[in-house]
């Protein structure tokens, strides 16, 4: 079995998936994200937009930071779903074998993808 380089890992996205009522609860995290770690922050999206099947906002943030950002999040997501995932350059990989989900793991549109 070949092992892959984890520099194959460029950084990591982790997208935080809400419905409407789900909003306020999404705002508190991303303020909550935003204050305490070095981070991008992206929009929000209110729909589904590319492969995402509902609304979220993307975290985005370095290699360095997955073992601050991830055990956070694991522990105070609370009823949310996060979509983990690294950028490597093969985007359906990333978002199928090397994704990680906090939560219900959910359907993503893989077409948005290709």
């Amino acid at each position: 079995m070949a092992f892959e380089d984890i520099t194959l890992i460029s950084d990591y996205h982790a997208h935080v998936y809400y419905d409407g009522h789900e909003k306020p609860e999404a705002a508190a995290l991303r303020d909550a994200v935003d204050a305490r770690f070095d981070i991008r922050m992206g929009r929000w999206h209110d729909n589904p937009v590319g492969p995402h099947p509902r609304g979220s906002y993307q975290i985005a943030f370095s290699t360095a930071m997955f073992a601050e950002i991830v055990p956070w999040l694991v522990l105070n997501r609370g009823g949310l779903t996060v979509f983990l995932h690294p950028n490597t350059g093969d985007d359906v990989r990333d978002h199928t074998e090397l994704a990680i989900w906090l939560g219900d793991k959910e359907k993503l549109n893989l077409d948005a993808l290709r």
